[in-house]
C-alpha cells in the first residue's frame, strides 16, 4: 500500500518501493551490516542480497498514518548486534523522514545471520 500526502494542491503518493529503497540505501550506510537478506522460498535459507536488490530484504506497511519498516540484514562477525541495530534504526528514521516527509512509527532489524570473513 503506497503512502499518501495530502495538502491544499492534492494528493501525493509514494510507492512503498521507494521507501524501501531510501530504506536500504540509509542502512547499507551503517557500520557492521553487510546486507540485506531475502528468504529462498523453496527452502527457507536466507541469502545475501547484492546491493542492486536491497529493497527485496524490506517490508513498509502504513498503519494509522505511521510507517511500520521491516528489514531482513546480515551483519559483520565480531561487531555488537544491539549497537548496530539501534545505529540501523537511527539512519532509517532519519532518512525516510527526511526524503519523504512521512513519520516512521516501528523500525524492526531482523538480523538473519553473520558473514564472516576469511
Amino acid at each position: 500500500m503506497a503512502a499518501k500526502i495530502t495538502n491544499n494542491l492534492g494528493v501525493i503518493t509514494i510507492d512503498d518501493n521507494v521507501i524501501a529503497n531510501i530504506t536500504g540505501i540509509a542502512a547499507m550506510e551503517s557500520y557492521g551490516i553487510v546486507g540485506m537478506a531475502s528468504k529462498n522460498a523453496t527452502d527457507g535459507l536466507f541469502e545475501l542480497l547484492k546491493s542492486d536488490y536491497l529493497s527485496k530484504g524490506i517490508r513498509v506497511s502504513t498503519k494509522e498514518d505511521m510507517l511500520v519498516i521491516d528489514l531482513h540484514v546480515i551483519l559483520e562477525y565480531g561487531v555488537r548486534i544491539s549497537v548496530v541495530a539501534e545505529n540501523i534504526i537511527d539512519r532509517v528514521g532519519f532518512s525516510v523522514e527526511k526524503h519523504t516527509g512521512l513519520k516512521v512509527g516501528k523500525i524492526n532489524v531482523n538480523v538473519q545471520g553473520i558473514r564472516v570473513e576469511k
